[in-house]
């Protein structure tokens, strides 16, 4: 009798758990995950009202590793403790830093107010020397700057989701920088990532669903509006950017699984 072929192991080293689309379904999500070979999974935090949810989830399911952080698109509607309750619960729980960034896109917005949030708390991930998930959406002139001129934690870095040009790439990944790929690389019309993706040094890739968003296309077919993504489709990921490299999705799956065990911790054996 045959054996049966082994598995790729998987890293979602983004996606967020908490959100109620996940959350209300939790087990089954993280069976289907489990079944497609997704082993570990980053689960990030977004607000002060969701950091609770995400130990939480993590404490369930030993597969998970916590981040919080304070995104952009939360930014103003934070609370006068939040940087002391951030603090206070990345010392105790020893997750990682995250999603923080800059959000260019989000409208109404404040540069200056996005800025200090996410310096305050890039500067807090230094002084843990803790790993930090970034969000970046068309700052792709600002971000790099912030990041050359202060430098990241040397626990290391990764833009989550990346969609900057191939332009960018070697001076991110030379300051240490991880750039991350979701479901928006298997999209015919990202032109960006397919340039990017290639030119990303082995040591420097990740992948990720950024779950319940960015639902991948399934062959041809492009995702229906609102659809749920899960990171059980993370192997859709891992198989376009083995196309995009001339790779195979064994390799690509095992280069990424060990950045990402590398960069999270809690390697597995």
């Amino acid at each position: 009798m045959m054996k049966e072929a082994a598995k790729m192991r998987l890293f979602d080293t983004h996606c967020h758990l908490q959100d109620y689309r996940l959350l209300d379904r939790i087990g089954e999500v993280m069976e289907r995950a489990e079944g497609a070979g997704v082993m570990r999974l980053l689960c990030c935090g977004t607000a002060e009202q969701d950091w609770a949810q995400v130990l939480e989830v993590a404490r369930r399911f030993p597969q998970v590793t916590p981040a919080l952080g304070l995104h952009p698109l939360y930014a103003e509607r934070r609370s006068p403790q939040w940087f002391e309750t951030l603090s206070g619960m990345l010392k105790d729980s020893g997750a990682v830093v995250g999603e923080i960034g800059l959000d260019h896109a989000a409208e109404p917005r404040n540069d200056q107010d996005q800025e200090e949030v996410f310096l305050r708390q890039l500067e807090l991930a230094r002084e843990l020397n803790r790993p930090v998930s970034m969000h970046c959406r068309q700052a792709w002139g600002r971000m790099p700057e912030l990041l050359l001129a202060g430098g990241i934690p040397r626990a290391g870095a990764v833009i989550h989701s990346y969609s900057g040009g191939p332009d960018l790439v070697e001076a991110l990944t030379a300051a240490g920088v991880h750039l991350s790929f979701s479901g928006s690389i298997t999209r015919t019309n990202n032109r960006r990532g397919a340039a990017a993706a290639p030119l990303v040094p082995w040591d420097r890739l990740l992948v990720e669903t950024d779950a319940p968003d960015i639902m991948p296309m399934i062959g041809e077919k492009w995702p229906e509006k609102g659809a749920v993504n899960e990171p059980a489709n993370l192997e859709l990921v891992v198989g376009k950017i083995a196309v995009l490299r001339g790779a195979t999705p064994e390799e690509t799956a095992d280069r990424t699984w060990r950045n990402a065990c590398r960069l999270v911790g809690k390697a597995s054996p």
